[in-house]
């Protein structure tokens, strides 16, 4: 009982929410409305279980002081600060504003600034010409990125970013479309595996 429950559960909610996009009736819209009211409570509840993990993990690491528990206590400190910000002022409130211009964005620019080098890296291997395919991810990848900067168009006298518009607009739309309907089609396969009891891995380990 304890695992026929759940699968119920889950086949007739998804049945139901699958329905509802089929037959347009305010039956299905009410049950439709209640499941994502329900969904934000558990999901209040979900992050609250990931605090307290996030807690427990980094309060573990800072009182056996194990490897890198320096850093565990500026992301405690952060947790409770940004929180406490959150809680008792306002997204206009200058606080909220300091923590948001002078600690959060730096910190995002340079992540993004460390993943250039990461990207440059990775490129630098991927794009050596030692096969056919290799060889056109190599031109493709040499043609748009002298058709986004401006002595690209300079010294082609305009044909790189024609050419760079063509790739991007029909080869990597192309590309991206298919990419899309695989993923739509696996996540409806993996939808239907889940509501009919084939896939019970959010039930737990057997």
């Amino acid at each position: 009982m304890k695992r026929q429950l759940p699968i119920a559960i889950t086949f007739i909610l998804g049945f139901v929410l699958t329905l509802q996009y089929f037959i347009p009736h305010r039956s299905f819209e009410i049950v439709y409305e209640v499941t994502n009211i329900w969904l934000q409570i558990i999901g209040f509840f979900a992050m609250i279980l990931g605090i307290l993990s996030l807690v427990m993990l980094h309060w573990d690491k800072i009182q056996y002081k194990k490897t890198n528990w320096g850093y565990s206590i500026v992301t405690l400190v952060s947790l409770v600060g940004i929180t406490l910000v959150g809680v008792i002022g306002t997204e206009e409130s200058p606080a909220f504003n300091w923590l948001y211009n002078y600690i959060l964005a730096p910190i995002s620019a340079t992540m993004f600034a460390l993943l250039a080098f990461f990207i440059a890296s990775a490129a630098y291997r991927a794009f050596r010409a030692r096969t056919i395919i290799a060889t056109i991810l190599l031109l493709a990848a040499i043609i748009v990125m002298m058709g986004r900067v401006p002595i690209g168009s300079i010294i082609s006298f305009g044909i790189f970013p024609k050419l760079s518009d063509i790739l991007l607009n029909y080869p990597n739309v192309a590309a991206k479309r298919a990419i899309l309907m695989g993923v739509g089609l696996g996540a409806a396969a993996t939808g239907l595996k889940v509501m009919l009891g084939i896939e019970r891995s959010y039930m737990g380990s057997d």
